[in-house]
């Protein structure tokens, strides 16, 4: 769906009045996460949902791809804790019985796996039909309020920390196409070979199937202002909307983008050649189970990163926060640093 397009539909949800009266921080539709007030002091609801169609061929990795995503956008909000998760699942109609006892008990093993790891369990969910196959769930989490960071307080000055790499969606469609001997890998293998394709693969397997905690953690550690995790809509259309949702008159520079190496040149080329444009040097490509955006005073920025680093994590400074319009934009030029795992 459209970024534009989603947010216009989602004004219809948008409460006329607020259930609870609180002067307590909230956030509703359009975030990471929605943040509500309980009518016990002190005490908030954060609560998300997320879900996809496969996009890799390992059920065991697709499950914990998409229970990272689910739970990143917790970590967005700086929740380190998840106290319960629910299970979405759609099992594709045309699956035989055979595929099905092969395909969902890993599915579900590395779902609950990547679970535990966050520490986390599964207690319920829904398990339905469907035309195809559909994977997510539902992650809640009841905070003491000084547990959260609302997503509203990046100031001129400050910068943005990305702590994984962009290119999921051109990694996994190259493999496709590679795997599938499409019409596109006609032209896309007359640019890259298949070890790059390969390796590009592995690597987004890996980075999508990280969980972002270790993130979310060091946000309180490094007083963060604010963050989003990057899905969807892209590093552009994620930064976008959190520069929406700031306080003050702010806007994001962007002037570096981390991505899965060998990437940049091939979406150039594809362009080039009259290939599939995805809009990945653009911050446009979609991305699953990306990293956090983080917003980080300049001076505890490098800190953030070796903390990130020393933990086995990534992470690189990639924009600045000036005085604007609340609006986000990338360099027309960009600096592009390569990243293996």
């Amino acid at each position: 769906m459209p970024q534009v397009e989603l947010l216009k539909y989602l004004e219809t949800l948008k409460p006329t009045s607020p259930a609870l009266t609180t002067d307590r921080p909230s956030v509703g539709i359009g975030l990471d996460s929605c943040v509500i007030p309980t009518r016990h002091a002190g005490i908030s609801l954060v609560e998300t949902t997320d879900f996809f169609y496969p996009l890799i061929n390992d059920p065991y990795m697709m499950g914990k791809i998409a229970c990272a995503n689910v739970l990143s956008d917790l970590y967005a909000m700086g929740v380190v804790h998840c106290d319960n998760m629910l299970l979405l699942l759609g099992i594709a109609r045309d699956m035989s019985s055979v595929e099905r006892s092969v395909v969902v008990p890993m599915l579900l093993e590395g779902f609950r796996d990547l679970a535990a790891e966050a520490g986390v369990t599964i207690n319920g969910g829904q398990t339905v039909q469907n035309p195809w196959m559909i994977v997510g769930g539902v992650a809640t989490s009841v905070c003491h309020d000084n547990e959260i960071i609302i997503p509203d307080k990046a100031l001129p000055g400050d910068v943005l920390v990305l702590t994984k790499p962009l290119g999921t969606q051109p990694a996994v469609n190259l493999h496709q196409w590679m795997t599938m001997k499409t019409a596109s890998w006609e032209l896309a293998s007359t640019l890259v070979n298949e070890e790059l394709v390969l390796k590009a693969y592995q690597d987004a397997t890996i980075s999508m199937s990280t969980l972002n905690q270790q993130a979310a953690r060091l946000m309180h550690k490094h007083g963060a202002k604010c963050a989003t995790d990057v899905t969807g809509f892209g590093l552009l259309g994620h930064s976008k909307n959190l520069a929406e949702s700031q306080v003050a008159n702010v806007d994001f520079n962007i002037h570096t983008l981390p991505v899965l190496a060998g990437l940049d040149k091939v979406c150039r080329e594809l362009i080039e050649r009259g290939g599939r444009n995805f809009k990945l040097l653009d911050g446009l490509a979609s991305e699953t189970s990306g990293g956090l955006l983080v917003c980080l005073p300049v001076s505890s920025a490098q800190a953030y990163i070796d903390d990130m680093i020393e933990g086995g994590g990534k992470a690189w400074l990639v924009g600045d926060v000036v005085e604007g319009s609340k609006t986000s934009s990338i360099a027309a030029d960009p600096k592009i640093i390569e990243v293996t795992y």
